[in-house]
């Protein structure tokens, strides 16, 4: 083969991905867009529960019967939660669009004030719904 150049390709064989860690804003922000998407799934059936309850009186005990089990207010209490977090870290985002807590350290602590305002606002919305 005359003309042909061989390329070897410098590429790692193994990579050792426990070893990454994440900062917490980026963790933060990853977790406000799988809040997201979770609260677009939860309209979805809480519209679909609006609607059937609104048929007749019939339907209307069928889904207050299906959200009166732990099932479904494990659910409720997961909806109410993946809102709580949204609802912060969508705060949290504008007050960095007006530029504050743009900093690496000021960006950190504010999405692990998140977190924990988070954790404190899933534990009431757990109390209130048993």
């Amino acid at each position: 083969m005359k003309g042909t150049t061989i390329v070897k390709k410098q590429r790692p064989v193994n990579l050792d991905l426990t070893t990454i860690s994440f900062p917490a804003a980026a963790i933060s922000s990853i977790l406000h867009r799988i809040s997201g998407v979770i609260m677009l799934v939860a309209i979805g059936l809480l519209v679909w529960a609006l609607a059937v309850s609104l048929q007749s009186a019939n339907d209307f005990a069928m889904v207050q019967s299906l959200f009166t089990g732990w099932f479904a207010k494990f659910i409720a209490w997961g909806i109410l939660t993946a809102f709580s977090y949204h609802l912060l870290a969508g705060v949290r985002h504008m007050v960095m669009d007006l530029g504050y807590w743009e900093e690496i350290k000021s960006g950190g602590l504010s999405a692990k004030l998140v977190f924990v305002l988070t954790v404190v606002l899933s534990a009431l919305a757990g109390v209130w719904l048993w």
